[in-house]
Parts: C-alpha cells; sequence; structure tokens
C-alpha cells in the first residue's frame, strides 16, 4: 500500500504542483512523511543546509535517505509518526508537507507538533488535498470516505486544510488551489501555500 500511494502521489499533475512548492525551501528542512522521496529532486541543493524527515513506513525509508544523501545533504531521517515528531521544539527553519495530512491519526495534534518544531521566523510549505468548498462535492466526499479509507491507507477526504493550520496557530498565505485535472472531483481538491506562525 505505501508504494502504491507513493506512485498515485507521483503523477504529473500532482508533480507539476510539487515543483511550485518545494523548491522554496531554505535552511534546515524537515519532510513529514518523506519515504516515497518524491520531493527530493526539487529542493533546491543551494538553499538547503541539512534535511530531517519521518515516515511510518520502514520499507520506504532507506531509499528515501539514498534520494537525499545523493544529493550532498547531511541527513537525518527517522522512523516516526507525526503525532510525536522526534525533533526538538524550534529546529527547523522549513517545514515541507505534501500529500500527508490527510492520512495521519490525529489531525490536530500533528499540526501542533508541526508548530512546535518550527522556529519562530520559519516556514511550512503545503501542498494537500482535503475537503472541496463545492457543497455538492464536499457531500459526495463524504459519503465516499468511510469506503474509501480502508482502500488508500487511513486517507480522509474531508480534512480542510488552510482551515486545519489556521486553526493550529498559523498565518495562510495561500499560493494556489482547485481540482486536479483528469482526477475525479471528490478526491482532486487540492490547496498549496505557506504557512507561518501566528504572530502574538
Amino acid at each position: 500500500m505505501p508504494r502504491l500511494i507513493t506512485f498515485a502521489c507521483g503523477q504529473k499533475g500532482i508533480e507539476d504542483r510539487r515543483r511550485l512548492v518545494v523548491p522554496l525551501a531554505r535552511g534546515k528542512v524537515f519532510e513529514l512523511g518523506c519515504g516515497g522521496g518524491l520531493n527530493q529532486q526539487f529542493y533546491d541543493r543551494q538553499a538547503v543546509t541539512a534535511f530531517a524527515g519521518i515516515d511510518p513506513h520502514d520499507s520506504l525509508l532507506e531509499s528515501a535517505r539514498e534520494s537525499a544523501r545523493a544529493l550532498g545533504r547531511d541527513v537525518d531521517i527517522k522512523q516516526g509518526v507525526g503525532e510525536e515528531i522526534p525533533f526538538s521544539s524550534s529546529s527547523f527553519d522549513t517545514l515541507v508537507c505534501t500529500y500527508t495530512l490527510c492520512s495521519v491519526q490525529d489531525h490536530a495534534r500533528v499540526v501542533s507538533e508541526l508548530h512546535r518544531v518550527l522556529k519562530p521566523d520559519g516556514q511550512l510549505l503545503f501542498l494537500e488535498h482535503g475537503r472541496a468548498p463545492d457543497r455538492s462535492v464536499a457531500g459526495w466526499q463524504e459519503r465516499i470516505e468511510p469506503l474509501w479509507k480502508p482502500l488508500a491507507g487511513g486517507c480522509h477526504l474531508t480534512r480542510a486544510v488552510g482551515g486545519a493550520l489556521r486553526a493550529g496557530g498559523f498565518e495562510v498565505e495561500p499560493l494556489g488551489q482547485g481540482y486536479l485535472e483528469k482526477a475525479p472531483r471528490v478526491m482532486g481538491w487540492m490547496e498549496w501555500g505557506i504557512a507561518r506562525k501566528r504572530r502574538q
């Protein structure tokens, strides 16, 4: 299942959006759900000084380490889950989260953990699919989700993207949103952008 999901998340329309988001990473980078290694080719070698990441799927981690090392980076990739990120608070300049928040178990807790490990002046780069703004599409997402989740590794169709980040203490700068071409609308609503810690 992890390899099947990795293949699905590497399709051209999705890859085009990765090209818009991932190169914005700077400094010490942490990637949530890095096991597929799909983002490695898009990082700016000159801008990224160190790379860390976690993924719950042990079978994917070694290939992710090899991909990161091949690009000449200091690498710290571990098995882990977003609800308990195994790094210190305020550790990273950039967090990268692509097509991962849909499948975590405790959505709010993961967002809280991302907030914790990000430096006060850091940035969270996100590219996620989630709840559609159109009522008719969202209604179908709600109907289909109970059947979809066990088939797609726990993927949720109805989770808010920008709204969840705002609720977790982030200010969100949207870079784009819309339905993925050639994908069913119930699975194709995408949002991408930059989130920063809300100023107190």
